[in-house]
Order: structure tokens, then C-alpha cells, then sequence
């Protein structure tokens, strides 16, 4: 193994504002897609937009969703309510801003959006490059996130239709 040159030289956070230093911009530079995660409460519809999600199993086959503390998905799945993993498409750029942040009271964000329906009845978003129907088979504490693992119990999309594929300034924050 050859040293690192003086490009490649690892960045140390200790002691620094993290934000302000290369490690920010490398964790930036990890590609991830971007994904709109619903489930239903009292015969309503919710969605939260979520970047950090993979598979995580083969058998069963399963997927790990990392959810900040405090967001209404986690109390819907520890309270045995499924959840779908949309894998939002290219050409569904706008769908991100209506999900970045929770809906305002009375806000329908799924408004004028072509929607499809899970077996169990979750929202689906018509155009989106693929889904999964999920169910909670555990969860970690993973820094400032809970990481969710699912079982997939069902899924669908379209091979044609590509997946957004997104990249941050700043690995250190959304």
C-alpha cells in the first residue's frame, strides 16, 4: 500500500467544525436515491422523503430506511403499520419539495399527485420508478438517525423508467 499523498490525506473532525472541512464535501460525494417513504394512519395518507435507504437482505429479502428521531413514520411502524418504499424517478423532481418536511395542518402534499395502491392499500406513486411494501423487523440507534430495518412483502415498478439518483454539497447535513 503506498502513503497518502498530501491530497489524499484523511481529514480529522476532532476538535473542528466538521461542516467546514473536507469530510462534508466527501460524504456529499456518496450518490444515494431519493425516495418517498408512505404508510396510513386513521384512513389518512403520509409521506416522508427519505435519501438513505438499501437493501439489506436477500433472504428474506429486506430493505434498512434511516429515520430521523421523532418522525410520525417511526411510531406508525412500531405500531405494526406497514409502510412503501417509493424509489422516486427522474422525472419526479418536484415530488421533493412537496415531502421534505412534514405537511403543514391541513396540507394534503399526496394533492393532484397520480397515485396506485399497495395490496394493503398504501400510497404509491404512479410514476415512481419502483416500490416496496414493508414491514418492521427491527431498529438501532445509528448516530443522529434510527436505522429501520423491513422485510419487503411485496413490490413493483417499471424498468424503464430510471431512478433519481441525487448528490449533496454537504455530507453533513440535508
Amino acid at each position: 500500500m503506498q502513503p497518502p499523498t498530501q491530497n489524499d490525506t484523511p481529514t480529522s473532525t476532532a476538535g473542528a467544525d466538521p461542516a467546514a472541512g473536507d469530510v462534508g464535501t466527501a460524504l456529499g460525494r456518496i450518490p444515494s436515491g431519493l425516495f418517498l417513504i408512505t404508510w396510513r394512519t386513521d384512513d389518512r395518507d403520509h409521506g416522508m422523503l427519505a435519501s438513505w435507504v438499501m437493501q439489506a437482505g436477500f433472504a428474506p429479502p429486506q430493505v434498512s430506511i434511516a429515520v430521523a428521531p421523532g418522525r410520525e413514520l417511526l411510531a406508525a411502524l412500531e405500531g405494526g403499520r406497514p409502510c412503501a418504499v417509493n424509489v422516486l424517478a427522474e422525472t419526479q423532481r418536484s415530488v421533493v419539495g412537496r415531502f421534505g418536511k412534514p405537511a403543514a395542518a391541513g396540507e394534503d402534499p399526496f394533492a393532484g399527485l397520480p397515485l396506485a395502491r399497495t395490496p394493503r392499500g398504501l400510497a404509491t406513486l404512479a410514476d415512481a420508478a419502483a416500490w416496496l411494501e414493508c414491514d418492521l423487523v427491527s431498529r438501532a440507534a445509528g448516530g443522529d438517525h434510527i436505522v429501520v430495518v423491513a422485510r419487503v412483502t411485496a413490490g413493483g415498478g417499471s424498468g424503464e423508467r430510471q431512478p433519481l439518483v441525487h448528490l449533496r454539497r454537504n455530507g453533513l447535513r440535508y
